[in-house]
């Protein structure tokens, strides 16, 4: 699959992958760039894969999407009370405590994860890890119906 997009020069910018209510099938979320007639290929190209059962552009509808966010930032001194501030204000927790660092986790949309990190400032990131964007369509619409 990471082939066909990298023989034709497209660029996958996220992608996960999980089992689903189906023992027998996993999803596969890819978030990728271009126009309206490249996504079209890539949809025709994913479509003829043996392994494929459906593809669905979830940009053609109303969706939710989520990202998760795990990040260690030191936390010595005054800094510490700075970061619970941030994180209770982007609805986040802190799930590792030490002497010097906190690890925090953060879930929601990409745009708020950077805003996360972005609002961090001088506070020193030691390691930012993220999963890649999940989604689901809103209301009636389901992968198999």
């Amino acid at each position: 699959m990471a082939a066909l997009f990298s023989a034709r020069g497209y660029n996958i910018e996220s992608l996960t992958v999980a089992p689903t209510e189906d023992d027998t099938l996993s999803r596969m979320t890819i978030v990728t760039v271009g126009s309206d007639q490249i996504i079209e290929q890539i949809t025709k190209q994913l479509n003829k894969l043996i392994d494929v059962v459906r593809v669905i552009d979830l940009t053609d509808g109303p969706h939710i999407e989520r990202e998760l966010l795990l990040a260690k930032v030191v936390a010595k001194d005054r800094s510490r009370e700075e970061v619970k501030r941030l994180v209770d204000i982007f609805r986040g927790r802190i799930i590792d405590v030490t002497n010097t660092t906190y690890i925090i986790e953060l879930t929601g949309p990409g745009d708020k994860l950077n805003a996360f990190v972005e609002s961090l400032g001088e506070i020193q990131i030691m390691e930012v890890v993220r999963s890649g964007v999940s989604g689901i369509a809103r209301g009636d619409k389901a992968l198999r119906s």
